[in-house]
């Protein structure tokens, strides 16, 4: 099976997710806050980095759970603004 390129919004969504689970994570390590999302950490790290992009729903759930962040807020701050559309003529 091959995976269709990834779109540059989705892309972009990924760094976003990414640094938006960095900076919930604060001071806490990779292990810690992996192990109580039931994730590992060099998936956790996959997805900070960018490098898993579209992580799995529930992988989400779990980690905004283990965050203390709800779903709406990990939607509304790792979805990148929409582009202004061209005008019409």
């Amino acid at each position: 099976m091959v995976r269709t390129p990834l779109t540059p919004r989705e892309r972009e969504r990924g760094e976003r997710l990414g640094a938006l689970l960095r900076a919930a994570r604060g001071e806490r390590s990779m292990v810690e806050v992996a192990a109580a999302a039931g994730l590992s950490a060099e998936t956790l790290r996959k997805i900070e980095t960018g490098r898993a992009p579209t992580p799995a729903f529930f992988t989400i759930a779990a980690l905004a759970g283990a965050l203390g962040l709800s779903l709406d807020e990990v939607a509304a701050l790792a979805t990148p603004p929409e582009a202004p559309e061209a005008a019409v003529a």
